[in-house]
């Protein structure tokens, strides 16, 4: 038995190191870990959030676009709550009873030991009324909030709203607590994290009647918020503003960026509304009722909606096939209507009189030689090839892509391949003559204004662009320097020259279907796209880029149930172009026309 001997001792030195370890977490709780003590006088402590500013928002050259003003919130803790005059309190927030209990139970189901709110965004007499009754209201405390404000109308899709966080973000993110407001749509959305900045927490003893007696250990566990950074946008917001009031009872989009970095200089989505509607107690009621407007405003046209782009398309199909070698800058094709239906012009003598007249016989035939290409004997075979090499060259284009642009919700668009085609009609069982359509931009084919716009920006560098974006600056420092590197396309530069002179035709020559963006003294380059509708009255479509040795703006156009795209859009973009290069408008009347002038959405 002596090999058991020794038991006792590892016994007794398991049961001290225990006795150790109790010991010393009661000296550690009871002497120098204060959290507990906290936890203890919890009941005679008030812990109130300090809510930082919210970062400013500014356009490009520091004109104050949203500031912030006071508000306060009425938050209720249901433990702390005792018997009290509610009818007292009823009256000072001039409620019901009914709603007080509706506000109550609202409270308790979110949780019976946390704040929450029980009466948001009070009016500043509310709030000097409840401040000297708040003692008789057990439970109750006052918690400072700020509003958004707006300097003006202009830009609610970009700006977008904060609101009161959902029971599903709460849940995700511990940093938010019940009651507190989040970006929801907009750069507020996008930019959450820097333009919120940090909560600080103060923490005060009160006494039995809820009245602060003072701060907790002289602030020794009080924390300070850090104001949330400013936002410098890249719009231009005179430009934006005017091209809001263009667009006007008329529903589309316009897009203008600066070809040289990609800074988006507008964006414009039409129907829009005031941002200030989403600000206050009306904000659900406002929201619901542009929700279910008919004319969807809340919709961001310019980078949500994708449209097929109509002839514009052309100036693609035309690049793609000089990059492949199927399309000569001389290459002739007859105007043949038995192909497709055109409008009457002068004989295309090569691709820049096709981009000029928007000859829709001749692109018919180029986009024809891309899918065509004789690679194999089967035409489904070959058409499905010839197709896939046709998408790898014109997603290069920045299609099929949805651009990280500094806004949710934008849109990828569609760029149709084969897959697409074989999941529609089966493998091997379309050709051209199926999908011919796309080569003059209709069809399956879908892209959005601001890659309308970013193509264009493509075409006046000749071969590169850079990442639209539309903030500039976050508080001191700069944006990511990526959107500042050129991104370039798998398209030799000597293929857009031809383009490029082509689109000077369409706007500055007779017969060019871009007439009405001609600007005197500036030599503009520009294209037409007039896109069928099923539904109604054809869309207006125009891109184009000014001036034309030194590009400073490219600029896209749509406009939904307008017509011909030399009608209105080429004159939206015209008077956008003057105003932001010449800073004046040539002619006035023409200016009138647009902005008086009202297109039904459905016609």
């Amino acid at each position: 038995m002596k090999k058991y001997d020794n038991r006792k001792y590892y016994i007794s030195a398991i049961i001290l190191f225990f006795i150790f370890v109790i010991v010393f977490k009661l000296i550690n709780l009871q002497i120098f870990d204060e959290s507990l003590k906290i936890s203890a006088e919890n009941n005679s402590q008030r812990r109130i959030t300090e809510y930082p500013a919210r970062g400013l928002i500014y356009d490009r050259y520091g004109n104050l676009l949203v500031y912030n003003e006071a508000a306060y919130d009425l938050m209720l803790i249901p433990r702390k709550m005792k018997e009290f005059d509610t009818l007292s309190l009823c009256r000072d927030l001039n409620i019901d009873i009914s709603d007080f209990y509706a506000r109550l139970e609202k409270c308790i189901s979110f949780s019976s030991f946390r704040p929450s709110v029980f009466y948001k965004q009070i009016t500043a007499q509310q709030y000097s009324t409840l401040q000297e009754h708040l003692f008789k209201y057990p439970g109750f405390f006052v918690q400072n909030r700020t509003l958004r404000k707006y300097t003006s109308s202009l830009g609610a899709h970009i700006l977008g709203d904060i609101g009161e966080i959902d029971k599903e973000t709460l849940e995700k993110n511990p940093y938010y607590t019940g009651g507190d407001y989040i970006g929801k749509s907009g750069v507020e959305k996008y930019y959450e994290t820097v333009l919120r900045g940090k909560k600080g927490v103060k923490i005060f003893l009160v006494d039995v009647h809820n009245n602060i007696q003072g701060s907790y250990m002289n602030g020794k566990y009080d924390t300070l918020a850090i104001p949330g950074k400013d936002l410098y946008l890249t719009i231009d917001s005179a430009l934006q503003a005017y091209g809001e009031r263009l667009m006007k009872n008329k529903v589309g989009s316009i897009v203008a960026i600066d070809p040289n970095n990609g800074e988006i200089l507008a964006l414009v989505s039409s129907p829009t509304y005031d941002p200030q509607l989403l600000v206050g107690r009306n904000r659900g009621k406002n929201y619901d009722s542009l929700l279910n407007a008919k004319s969807k405003p809340l919709i961001n046209r310019a980078i949500s909606s994708t449209y097929p782009p109509g002839s514009i398309f052309k100036i693609a199909q035309a690049l793609v096939g000089l990059q492949e070698g199927v399309l000569k800058p001389n290459t002739f094709y007859p105007c043949d209507v038995s192909l497709v239906g055109c409008h009457g012009h002068p004989p295309a003598q090569g691709v820049a009189r096709a981009i000029q007249y928007s000859c829709n016989p001749y692109f018919y035939m180029v986009f024809r030689s891309l899918v065509q290409r004789k690679i194999e004997k089967s035409i489904f075979k070959d058409s499905r090839i010839g197709l896939q090499l046709w998408k790898e060259k014109i997603t290069g284009l920045g299609f099929d892509k949805a651009f990280d642009i500094g806004l949710p919700g934008v849109n990828k668009g569609q760029i149709p391949g084969p897959d697409y085609y074989d999941r529609k009609y089966g493998k091997y069982r379309w050709a051209f003559s199926t999908i011919y359509s796309l080569g003059i931009g209709q069809g399956e084919v879908l892209v959005s204004p601001l890659q309308m716009a970013n193509f264009c920006a493509i075409i006046a560098n000749k071969g590169y662009y850079y990442n639209p974006h539309i903030v500039k600056q976050i508080g001191t420092d700069s944006v990511d320097r990526k959107n500042y590197m050129k991104i370039f396309t798998p398209f030799d530069k000597k293929h857009f020259d031809v383009i490029i002179e082509g689109m000077e035709y369409a706007v500055n020559e007779d017969y060019g279907t871009g007439r009405n963006a001609i600007i005197s003294g500036m030599r503009v380059c520009g294209k037409t796209g007039t896109v069928q509708n099923p539904h109604g009255k054809d869309h207006s479509v125009f891109i184009a880029f000014a001036p034309k040795d030194e590009p400073k703006i490219a600029i896209a156009v749509y406009v939904e149930n307008a017509g011909f795209g030399g009608v209105w859009a080429a004159p939206i973009a015209r008077l956008m172009m003057e105003k932001y290069l010449l800073d004046s408008i040539i002619d006035p009347d023409i200016e009138k026309i647009i902005f008086e002038t009202k297109i039904d959405a459905e016609q």
